[in-house]
């Protein structure tokens, strides 16, 4: 299975893909997509968009994940930021892959276990975890979607472990799996 990780931006965007075989996961791919602040915002949504859909023509990922956006002090930074993150989104859709969001808190617990890490210990939980060289130059913007990326891959882990999965029907299936775990409405009464 391959899995292709985003950290939208409209300055930087960072993309991460790793690859799972055998229960491990491998980095393929990491880059960024450093965009001209001066460029009108439309250009720069479409080189995102672009360059995504690149990614996704030559790596041919199963799925996507994305880091959700953040409310930041600045709402046009904040609003610039979802567009970033729906031309990604856009790109996954029309390359008819399923599509995950994490938070940023989210990706720093799954991937250091503390949601608060700095951007250096994410990036060097990640070397660490899929063995990459700790003195090889990787942008942090990239090392945060490689983080992306590794999230959606323990998080479907640990949906696995459980018994369920990330789907529409994962309430349904649990509860076929496990009818005696389900309590009625009539035993509440």
């Amino acid at each position: 299975m391959r899995i292709i990780g985003i950290d939208p931006g409209t300055s930087v965007t960072g993309i991460g893909i790793i690859e799972i075989k055998g229960g491990k996961a491998s980095l393929l791919s990491y880059s960024t997509i450093n965009l001209n602040s001066k460029s009108p915002l439309p250009e720069r949504l479409k080189i995102i968009y672009d360059s995504c859909l690149e990614c996704i023509s030559e790596y041919k990922p199963d799925e996507f994940a994305i880091e959700t956006a953040f409310y930041g002090k600045n709402i046009q930074s904040t609003l610039k930021l979802g567009q970033a993150r729906g031309v990604a989104i856009i790109a996954a859709l029309n390359s008819n892959l399923k599509i995950s969001e994490y938070s940023p808190r989210e990706i720093k617990k799954s991937v250091t276990g503390n949601g608060a890490s700095s951007k250096e210990q994410v990036q060097y939980m990640i070397k660490t975890i899929l063995s990459v060289n700790k003195k090889e130059e990787m942008p942090v913007d990239s090392s945060d979607a490689v983080a992306v990326a590794l999230c959606h891959y323990f998080s479907r882990q640990n949906a696995a472990s459980a018994g369920y999965t990330k789907s529409r029907n994962s309430w349904k299936s649990f509860a076929e799996k496990n009818p005696g775990r389900i309590i009625s409405k009539k035993s509440l009464r």
